[in-house]
Protein backbone atom coordinates (compact mmCIF):
# COMPACT_ATOMS: atom_id res chain seq x y z
CA UNK A 1 0.00 0.00 0.00
CA UNK A 2 1.47 3.17 -0.68
CA UNK A 3 0.57 6.08 2.02
CA UNK A 4 0.30 9.76 0.61
CA UNK A 5 2.18 12.62 1.79
CA UNK A 6 0.43 13.94 5.17
CA UNK A 7 -1.26 17.48 4.32
CA UNK A 8 -2.43 16.09 0.99
CA UNK A 9 -3.68 12.89 2.64
CA UNK A 10 -5.80 15.08 5.34
CA UNK A 11 -7.25 17.44 2.19
CA UNK A 12 -8.48 14.82 0.83
CA UNK A 13 -10.14 13.30 4.15
CA UNK A 14 -11.39 17.13 3.93
CA UNK A 15 -12.87 17.32 0.62
CA UNK A 16 -14.51 13.99 0.77
CA UNK A 17 -16.35 14.91 4.04
CA UNK A 18 -17.03 19.14 3.58
CA UNK A 19 -16.80 19.59 -0.45
CA UNK A 20 -17.86 16.80 -2.85
CA UNK A 21 -21.06 15.68 -0.70
CA UNK A 22 -22.38 19.51 -1.68
CA UNK A 23 -21.25 19.34 -5.01
CA UNK A 24 -18.11 21.90 -4.07
CA UNK A 25 -14.80 22.38 -5.21
CA UNK A 26 -12.02 24.55 -4.98
CA UNK A 27 -12.94 26.37 -7.54
CA UNK A 28 -15.98 27.56 -5.39
CA UNK A 29 -13.78 28.32 -2.67
CA UNK A 30 -12.07 30.25 -4.98
CA UNK A 31 -15.16 32.57 -6.28
CA UNK A 32 -16.04 32.91 -2.56
CA UNK A 33 -12.81 34.41 -1.71
CA UNK A 34 -12.88 36.78 -4.80
CA UNK A 35 -16.52 37.73 -4.20
CA UNK A 36 -14.82 39.17 -0.71
CA UNK A 37 -11.65 40.75 -1.89
CA UNK A 38 -13.84 42.75 -4.57
CA UNK A 39 -13.96 44.92 -1.60
CA UNK A 40 -10.42 46.09 -0.08
CA UNK A 41 -9.96 43.88 3.12
CA UNK A 42 -6.72 42.80 4.61
CA UNK A 43 -7.39 39.40 5.11
CA UNK A 44 -10.30 36.92 4.62
CA UNK A 45 -10.60 32.92 5.18
CA UNK A 46 -13.15 30.10 4.95
CA UNK A 47 -13.15 27.78 7.74
CA UNK A 48 -15.06 24.50 6.43
CA UNK A 49 -15.98 21.99 9.76
CA UNK A 50 -16.92 18.54 10.32
CA UNK A 51 -17.44 17.39 13.99
CA UNK A 52 -18.46 13.80 15.51
CA UNK A 53 -18.63 13.04 19.55
CA UNK A 54 -19.65 10.25 21.04
CA UNK A 55 -19.76 10.44 25.24
CA UNK A 56 -20.91 7.70 27.77
CA UNK A 57 -21.50 8.08 31.38
CA UNK A 58 -21.34 5.47 34.37
CA UNK A 59 -22.89 6.23 37.62
CA UNK A 60 -23.97 3.91 40.47
CA UNK A 61 -22.87 1.31 38.45
CA UNK A 62 -25.60 2.09 35.66
CA UNK A 63 -24.89 4.33 32.48
CA UNK A 64 -26.05 7.09 32.96
CA UNK A 65 -26.14 8.72 29.66
CA UNK A 66 -25.04 8.07 26.37
CA UNK A 67 -24.71 10.58 23.39
CA UNK A 68 -23.41 11.04 19.94
CA UNK A 69 -23.50 14.08 17.83
CA UNK A 70 -22.67 15.02 14.60
CA UNK A 71 -22.16 18.75 13.56
CA UNK A 72 -20.78 20.48 9.80
CA UNK A 73 -20.45 23.85 8.80
CA UNK A 74 -18.69 26.56 7.27
CA UNK A 75 -17.63 29.96 8.80
CA UNK A 76 -16.75 32.75 6.11
CA UNK A 77 -14.57 35.61 7.52
CA UNK A 78 -13.21 39.09 6.16
CA UNK A 79 -10.94 41.57 8.19
CA UNK A 80 -10.01 45.15 7.58
CA UNK A 81 -7.63 47.02 9.89
CA UNK A 82 -8.96 45.69 13.39
CA UNK A 83 -12.34 44.87 12.14
CA UNK A 84 -13.91 42.02 11.80
CA UNK A 85 -17.26 40.66 9.76
CA UNK A 86 -18.39 36.89 10.14
CA UNK A 87 -20.87 34.99 8.85
CA UNK A 88 -21.31 31.12 9.53
CA UNK A 89 -23.87 28.80 8.38
CA UNK A 90 -24.91 25.01 9.24
CA UNK A 91 -25.89 24.97 5.02
CA UNK A 92 -22.82 23.74 3.12
CA UNK A 93 -23.58 25.15 -0.53
CA UNK A 94 -22.71 27.45 -2.91
CA UNK A 95 -25.47 29.56 -2.63
CA UNK A 96 -24.40 29.54 1.65
CA UNK A 97 -20.52 30.30 0.55
CA UNK A 98 -21.57 33.63 -1.87
CA UNK A 99 -24.05 34.86 0.64
CA UNK A 100 -22.05 34.74 3.87
CA UNK A 101 -19.30 36.42 1.26
CA UNK A 102 -20.89 39.01 0.16
CA UNK A 103 -22.57 39.73 3.96
CA UNK A 104 -18.72 39.84 5.25
CA UNK A 105 -17.12 41.95 2.28
CA UNK A 106 -19.19 44.93 3.61
CA UNK A 107 -16.96 45.54 6.41
CA UNK A 108 -14.82 48.06 4.09
CA UNK A 109 -17.05 50.25 1.60
CA UNK A 110 -14.01 51.03 -0.58
CA UNK A 111 -14.26 49.07 -3.95
CA UNK A 112 -11.32 47.39 -5.69
CA UNK A 113 -10.76 49.77 -8.23
CA UNK A 114 -8.94 47.32 -10.41
CA UNK A 115 -9.20 43.75 -11.10
CA UNK A 116 -8.13 41.44 -7.92
CA UNK A 117 -5.11 38.97 -9.39
CA UNK A 118 -6.31 35.34 -8.44
CA UNK A 119 -3.97 33.80 -5.69
CA UNK A 120 -1.99 30.85 -6.56
CA UNK A 121 -3.20 27.74 -4.21
CA UNK A 122 -0.42 27.18 -1.62
CA UNK A 123 -1.25 23.84 0.26
CA UNK A 124 0.31 24.22 4.27
CA UNK A 125 3.36 22.19 5.03
CA UNK A 126 4.10 18.37 5.83
CA UNK A 127 3.84 17.18 9.34
CA UNK A 128 1.95 14.47 11.09
CA UNK A 129 1.75 15.42 14.85
CA UNK A 130 -0.96 12.73 15.44
CA UNK A 131 -2.76 9.87 13.31
CA UNK A 132 -6.07 10.90 11.43
CA UNK A 133 -7.84 8.15 13.12
CA UNK A 134 -11.29 8.07 14.39
CA UNK A 135 -11.76 7.44 18.01
CA UNK A 136 -15.00 6.69 18.10
CA UNK A 137 -14.65 3.81 15.93
CA UNK A 138 -11.59 2.03 18.06
CA UNK A 139 -14.06 0.53 20.25
CA UNK A 140 -17.65 -0.68 20.00
CA UNK A 141 -20.40 0.75 22.43
CA UNK A 142 -20.27 -2.66 24.52
CA UNK A 143 -16.27 -2.33 25.53
CA UNK A 144 -16.84 1.40 25.80
CA UNK A 145 -19.31 0.65 28.70
CA UNK A 146 -17.34 -2.52 29.52
CA UNK A 147 -14.44 0.53 30.42
CA UNK A 148 -16.33 2.38 32.52
CA UNK A 149 -17.84 -0.53 34.39
CA UNK A 150 -13.72 -1.29 35.07
CA UNK A 151 -13.26 1.65 36.20
CA UNK A 152 -15.79 1.86 39.30
CA UNK A 153 -15.10 -1.79 40.19
CA UNK A 154 -11.60 -1.17 40.40
CA UNK A 155 -12.33 1.75 42.53
CA UNK A 156 -14.89 -0.09 44.78
CA UNK A 157 -12.28 -2.63 45.14
CA UNK A 158 -9.12 -0.08 46.49
CA UNK A 159 -10.87 0.81 49.50
CA UNK A 160 -14.56 0.56 51.58
CA UNK A 161 -14.69 3.95 52.22
CA UNK A 162 -15.35 4.45 48.38
CA UNK A 163 -18.79 4.68 48.29
CA UNK A 164 -19.80 6.41 44.90
CA UNK A 165 -17.63 6.37 41.74
CA UNK A 166 -18.48 8.39 38.54
CA UNK A 167 -16.80 7.60 35.08
CA UNK A 168 -17.19 9.41 31.79
CA UNK A 169 -15.73 8.55 28.22
CA UNK A 170 -15.61 11.37 25.46
CA UNK A 171 -14.34 10.57 21.74
CA UNK A 172 -14.31 13.33 19.13
CA UNK A 173 -13.25 13.43 15.05
CA UNK A 174 -12.66 16.57 13.96
CA UNK A 175 -12.07 17.43 10.59
CA UNK A 176 -11.15 20.86 9.47
CA UNK A 177 -10.26 22.88 6.15
CA UNK A 178 -9.27 26.16 5.91
CA UNK A 179 -9.10 28.38 2.58
CA UNK A 180 -7.49 32.35 2.64
CA UNK A 181 -7.32 34.59 0.41
CA UNK A 182 -3.64 34.45 -0.30
CA UNK A 183 -3.95 31.36 -1.73
CA UNK A 184 -3.28 28.96 1.44
CA UNK A 185 -5.18 26.03 1.47
CA UNK A 186 -4.89 23.30 5.10
CA UNK A 187 -6.24 20.76 6.15
CA UNK A 188 -6.65 19.09 9.66
CA UNK A 189 -8.06 15.68 11.49
CA UNK A 190 -7.83 15.97 14.42
CA UNK A 191 -9.29 13.03 17.30
CA UNK A 192 -9.66 13.37 20.81
CA UNK A 193 -10.01 11.14 23.74
CA UNK A 194 -10.85 11.90 27.26
CA UNK A 195 -11.75 9.00 29.71
CA UNK A 196 -12.50 11.22 33.54
CA UNK A 197 -12.61 9.59 37.03
CA UNK A 198 -14.44 11.00 40.37
CA UNK A 199 -14.75 9.11 42.97
CA UNK A 200 -16.67 10.23 46.81
CA UNK A 201 -15.39 8.86 49.89
CA UNK A 202 -16.95 8.55 53.11
CA UNK A 203 -15.68 8.59 56.86
CA UNK A 204 -17.44 9.26 60.02
CA UNK A 205 -20.01 10.81 58.31
CA UNK A 206 -17.64 13.36 56.27
CA UNK A 207 -17.41 12.51 52.23
CA UNK A 208 -14.81 13.98 50.23
CA UNK A 209 -14.11 13.92 46.70
CA UNK A 210 -11.09 12.79 44.45
CA UNK A 211 -11.24 13.30 40.77
CA UNK A 212 -8.20 12.16 37.60
CA UNK A 213 -8.25 11.30 33.63
CA UNK A 214 -6.59 11.80 31.18
CA UNK A 215 -6.51 11.42 26.94
CA UNK A 216 -5.05 13.38 24.03
CA UNK A 217 -4.91 13.17 20.20
CA UNK A 218 -5.43 9.10 19.50
CA UNK A 219 -7.58 6.02 19.63
CA UNK A 220 -9.39 4.45 23.21
CA UNK A 221 -6.94 1.67 23.10
CA UNK A 222 -4.95 4.29 24.57
CA UNK A 223 -6.72 3.10 27.71
CA UNK A 224 -5.53 0.15 28.75
CA UNK A 225 -5.53 -1.57 32.22
CA UNK A 226 -2.76 -0.12 33.92
CA UNK A 227 -3.65 3.63 32.77
CA UNK A 228 -7.20 2.89 33.84
CA UNK A 229 -5.45 2.26 37.08
CA UNK A 230 -3.50 4.95 37.22
CA UNK A 231 -6.55 7.37 36.66
CA UNK A 232 -8.55 5.55 39.83
CA UNK A 233 -5.45 5.26 42.04
CA UNK A 234 -5.05 8.71 41.69
CA UNK A 235 -8.61 9.86 42.18
CA UNK A 236 -8.56 7.20 45.43
CA UNK A 237 -5.46 8.94 46.58
CA UNK A 238 -6.64 12.17 46.37
CA UNK A 239 -10.08 11.58 48.29
CA UNK A 240 -9.13 9.67 51.19
CA UNK A 241 -6.41 12.28 51.69
CA UNK A 242 -8.81 14.90 52.21
CA UNK A 243 -10.69 12.64 54.72
CA UNK A 244 -7.66 13.45 57.29
CA UNK A 245 -7.38 17.04 56.16
CA UNK A 246 -7.52 19.89 58.17
CA UNK A 247 -8.29 23.17 58.09
CA UNK A 248 -5.66 25.24 55.72
CA UNK A 249 -3.65 28.32 58.05
CA UNK A 250 -3.71 31.53 55.96
CA UNK A 251 -1.47 34.27 55.41
CA UNK A 252 1.79 34.93 53.23
CA UNK A 253 3.83 31.70 53.51
CA UNK A 254 6.22 29.79 50.95
CA UNK A 255 4.54 27.87 48.30
CA UNK A 256 5.46 24.63 46.64
CA UNK A 257 3.71 23.65 43.79
CA UNK A 258 3.91 20.26 42.17
CA UNK A 259 4.52 19.51 38.97
CA UNK A 260 2.02 18.77 35.73
CA UNK A 261 -1.54 19.94 36.55
CA UNK A 262 -0.53 23.23 38.89
CA UNK A 263 0.74 24.24 35.72
CA UNK A 264 -3.08 25.79 35.06
CA UNK A 265 -2.26 28.56 37.49
CA UNK A 266 0.91 29.27 34.69
CA UNK A 267 -1.89 29.46 32.05
CA UNK A 268 -3.98 31.07 33.70
CA UNK A 269 -2.18 33.58 35.67
CA UNK A 270 0.80 34.10 32.71
CA UNK A 271 -0.40 32.48 29.73
CA UNK A 272 -3.05 34.41 29.02
CA UNK A 273 -1.34 37.48 29.82
CA UNK A 274 0.93 36.97 26.81
CA UNK A 275 -2.02 36.74 24.18
CA UNK A 276 -1.31 38.89 21.38
CA UNK A 277 -4.42 40.36 21.67
CA UNK A 278 -4.56 41.72 24.89
CA UNK A 279 -0.90 42.86 24.43
CA UNK A 280 -1.83 45.08 20.95
CA UNK A 281 -4.89 46.52 22.95
CA UNK A 282 -2.14 47.32 25.83
CA UNK A 283 -4.48 45.90 28.57
CA UNK A 284 -2.29 43.18 29.88
CA UNK A 285 0.11 43.20 32.40
CA UNK A 286 2.54 42.22 30.11
CA UNK A 287 2.30 45.10 27.28
CA UNK A 288 4.91 46.60 26.12
CA UNK A 289 7.55 44.72 27.80
CA UNK A 290 9.47 42.77 25.54
CA UNK A 291 12.74 42.54 26.06
CA UNK A 292 12.37 43.56 30.09
CA UNK A 293 12.77 40.99 32.72
CA UNK A 294 9.96 39.14 34.59
CA UNK A 295 10.51 36.63 35.93
CA UNK A 296 13.19 35.27 38.30
CA UNK A 297 16.36 33.77 36.53
CA UNK A 298 15.65 30.23 35.60
CA UNK A 299 11.88 30.67 34.35
CA UNK A 300 11.32 29.61 30.78
CA UNK A 301 8.43 29.71 29.58
CA UNK A 302 6.82 28.03 26.29
CA UNK A 303 3.86 27.46 24.17
CA UNK A 304 4.23 24.39 21.93
CA UNK A 305 1.36 23.33 19.59
CA UNK A 306 3.89 20.73 18.40
CA UNK A 307 4.39 17.71 21.30
CA UNK A 308 3.16 14.61 19.54
CA UNK A 309 -0.22 12.94 20.35
CA UNK A 310 -1.21 15.75 23.17
CA UNK A 311 -4.54 17.55 23.77
CA UNK A 312 -3.16 20.64 22.67
CA UNK A 313 -1.33 20.61 19.63
CA UNK A 314 -2.27 21.27 16.27
CA UNK A 315 -0.95 20.45 13.09
CA UNK A 316 -2.75 23.80 11.75
CA UNK A 317 -3.97 26.04 13.98
CA UNK A 318 -7.48 27.20 12.35
CA UNK A 319 -6.23 30.29 10.41
CA UNK A 320 -4.10 27.29 8.13
CA UNK A 321 -0.61 28.16 9.91
CA UNK A 322 1.73 25.67 10.88
CA UNK A 323 1.33 25.29 14.78
CA UNK A 324 5.02 26.19 16.47
CA UNK A 325 7.03 25.82 19.33
CA UNK A 326 7.34 29.39 20.61
CA UNK A 327 9.80 31.10 23.50
CA UNK A 328 7.60 33.61 25.64
CA UNK A 329 10.10 33.99 28.56
CA UNK A 330 13.57 33.17 28.04
CA UNK A 331 15.58 32.98 31.71
CA UNK A 332 12.92 35.74 33.06
CA UNK A 333 13.41 37.54 29.74
CA UNK A 334 9.90 38.04 28.00
CA UNK A 335 10.66 37.44 24.84
CA UNK A 336 7.22 37.45 22.62
CA UNK A 337 3.22 36.85 22.30
CA UNK A 338 1.05 34.65 21.44
CA UNK A 339 -0.41 35.38 17.88
CA UNK A 340 -2.44 34.69 15.64
CA UNK A 341 -2.64 36.44 11.69
CA UNK A 342 -4.81 39.77 12.64
CA UNK A 343 -2.71 40.61 15.79
CA UNK A 344 0.65 39.63 14.62
CA UNK A 345 -0.35 41.90 11.25
CA UNK A 346 -1.21 44.98 13.59
CA UNK A 347 1.54 44.54 15.67
CA UNK A 348 4.26 43.91 13.23
CA UNK A 349 5.46 40.48 13.79
CA UNK A 350 4.38 37.23 12.27
CA UNK A 351 2.12 34.81 13.65
CA UNK A 352 3.07 32.27 15.90
CA UNK A 353 0.20 29.33 14.74
CA UNK A 354 -1.85 30.30 17.63
CA UNK A 355 -5.53 31.33 15.94
CA UNK A 356 -7.99 29.23 16.99
CA UNK A 357 -11.65 28.81 17.17
CA UNK A 358 -14.50 26.51 19.34
CA UNK A 359 -16.08 25.88 15.64
CA UNK A 360 -16.90 26.78 12.58
CA UNK A 361 -19.75 28.99 14.24
CA UNK A 362 -16.70 31.10 15.85
CA UNK A 363 -14.09 34.04 15.14
CA UNK A 364 -10.48 32.86 15.87
CA UNK A 365 -8.27 34.61 18.55
CA UNK A 366 -4.99 34.08 19.84
CA UNK A 367 -4.85 30.95 22.16
CA UNK A 368 -2.38 28.74 24.18
CA UNK A 369 -2.01 25.11 22.69
CA UNK A 370 0.49 23.48 25.06
CA UNK A 371 1.83 26.11 27.24
CA UNK A 372 4.85 24.92 30.41
CA UNK A 373 7.53 26.55 31.91
CA UNK A 374 10.80 24.30 31.81
CA UNK A 375 12.55 22.16 34.55
CA UNK A 376 15.65 23.73 36.45
CA UNK A 377 18.33 21.57 38.44
CA UNK A 378 16.63 20.82 41.96
CA UNK A 379 15.43 17.92 43.39
CA UNK A 380 11.58 17.88 44.09
CA UNK A 381 12.15 16.47 47.42
CA UNK A 382 14.84 19.14 48.19
CA UNK A 383 12.36 21.67 47.33
CA UNK A 384 9.86 20.26 50.07
CA UNK A 385 12.49 19.93 52.60
CA UNK A 386 13.44 23.42 52.17
CA UNK A 387 10.48 24.34 53.44
CA UNK A 388 10.50 26.28 56.96
CA UNK A 389 6.79 26.90 57.18
CA UNK A 390 4.56 26.99 54.42
CA UNK A 391 2.08 24.73 51.82
CA UNK A 392 2.97 22.73 49.39
CA UNK A 393 0.12 22.27 46.78
CA UNK A 394 0.07 19.27 44.61
CA UNK A 395 -3.13 19.94 42.97
CA UNK A 396 -5.62 22.28 42.03
CA UNK A 397 -9.05 22.93 41.11
CA UNK A 398 -10.70 25.87 39.74
CA UNK A 399 -9.30 29.54 39.53
CA UNK A 400 -9.78 33.10 37.81
CA UNK A 401 -7.04 35.34 37.17
CA UNK A 402 -7.66 39.42 35.73
CA UNK A 403 -5.80 39.70 32.58
CA UNK A 404 -5.07 43.42 33.31
CA UNK A 405 -3.52 43.38 36.39
CA UNK A 406 -2.33 39.93 36.03
CA UNK A 407 -4.50 38.68 39.85
CA UNK A 408 -5.09 35.79 40.48
CA UNK A 409 -7.43 32.99 42.89
CA UNK A 410 -6.67 29.22 42.43
CA UNK A 411 -8.20 26.41 44.78
CA UNK A 412 -5.55 23.67 45.70
CA UNK A 413 -7.85 20.49 45.38
CA UNK A 414 -4.12 18.54 47.60
CA UNK A 415 -2.28 20.20 49.58
CA UNK A 416 -0.20 18.99 52.70
CA UNK A 417 1.03 21.74 55.93
CA UNK A 418 5.25 21.40 56.06
CA UNK A 419 7.15 22.58 58.77
CA UNK A 420 10.66 22.30 58.82
CA UNK A 421 11.23 20.31 55.60
CA UNK A 422 8.75 17.57 56.71
CA UNK A 423 5.08 17.21 55.79
CA UNK A 424 2.88 17.60 58.77
CA UNK A 425 -0.68 16.81 57.55
CA UNK A 426 -2.83 17.30 54.20
CA UNK A 427 -5.06 20.43 54.51
CA UNK A 428 -8.25 21.69 52.99
CA UNK A 429 -10.08 24.53 51.69
CA UNK A 430 -6.72 26.50 50.60
CA UNK A 431 -6.84 29.25 48.02
CA UNK A 432 -3.28 30.55 46.74
CA UNK A 433 -3.86 34.31 46.40
CA UNK A 434 -1.09 36.73 43.74
CA UNK A 435 -0.26 38.35 40.82
CA UNK A 436 0.67 36.54 38.21
CA UNK A 437 4.34 38.77 37.21
CA UNK A 438 4.96 39.29 40.65
CA UNK A 439 4.69 35.24 41.19
CA UNK A 440 7.48 34.66 38.55
CA UNK A 441 10.05 36.81 40.01
CA UNK A 442 9.60 35.14 43.23
CA UNK A 443 10.19 31.83 41.88
CA UNK A 444 13.35 31.08 43.84
CA UNK A 445 13.70 26.82 43.05
CA UNK A 446 13.24 25.01 40.08
CA UNK A 447 12.63 21.32 40.12
CA UNK A 448 14.14 18.56 37.52
CA UNK A 449 10.51 16.98 37.20
CA UNK A 450 9.09 18.68 34.80
CA UNK A 451 6.00 17.16 33.80
CA UNK A 452 2.95 17.96 31.50
CA UNK A 453 -0.73 17.17 32.29
CA UNK A 454 -2.47 14.22 31.97
CA UNK A 455 -4.72 15.82 29.10
CA UNK A 456 -7.83 17.44 30.46
CA UNK A 457 -7.32 20.76 29.89
CA UNK A 458 -10.23 23.07 28.06
CA UNK A 459 -9.72 26.88 28.26
CA UNK A 460 -12.12 29.27 28.40
CA UNK A 461 -11.97 33.01 26.37
CA UNK A 462 -14.56 35.15 25.49
CA UNK A 463 -17.46 32.27 25.44
CA UNK A 464 -15.03 29.82 23.36
CA UNK A 465 -13.65 26.57 24.95
CA UNK A 466 -10.79 25.16 23.15
CA UNK A 467 -8.27 21.65 24.09
CA UNK A 468 -5.36 22.81 25.64
CA UNK A 469 -2.10 21.31 27.67
CA UNK A 470 -0.62 22.52 30.69
CA UNK A 471 2.77 21.70 32.55
CA UNK A 472 5.81 22.38 35.19
CA UNK A 473 8.13 21.33 37.55
CA UNK A 474 7.90 21.84 41.31
CA UNK A 475 8.35 24.97 41.93
CA UNK A 476 9.20 26.73 45.39
CA UNK A 477 7.64 30.17 45.60
CA UNK A 478 8.56 32.97 48.07
CA UNK A 479 6.00 35.03 49.83
CA UNK A 480 2.23 34.07 48.27
CA UNK A 481 -0.84 34.37 49.79
CA UNK A 482 -2.67 31.62 51.03
CA UNK A 483 -5.95 32.32 51.85
CA UNK A 484 -7.25 29.41 54.70
CA UNK A 485 -9.82 28.23 56.73
CA UNK A 486 -7.99 28.50 60.04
Amino acid sequence: MISREPTIERLATAKSLLLTPFGLDESHLTKALNEIKAHQVDEADLYFQYTRSEGWSLEEGIVKTGSFSIDQGVGVRAVSGEKTAFAYSDDISEASLLDAARTVRTISSAAQSKRTKAASTKIAGSRKLYAGVDPIATLDSTTKVELLGKVEKLARAKDPRIIQVMAGLASEYDVVMVARADGTLAADVRPLVRLSVTVIAEQKGRREVGSSGGGGRFGLAYFTDAQIEEYVNQAVHAALTNLDARPAPAGEMTVVLGSGWPGILLHEAIGHGLEGDFNRKGSSAFSGRIGQRVAAKGVTVLDDGTIADRRGSLNVDDEGNASQKTVLIEDGILKGYIQDNMNARLMGVKPTGNGRRESYAHVPMPRMTNTYMLGGDKDPQEIVKSIKKGLYAVNFGGGQVDITSGKFVFSASEAYWVENGKIQYPVKGATIVGSGPECLKRVSMIGNDMKLDSGVGTCGKEGQSVPVGVGQPTLRIDGLTVGGTA
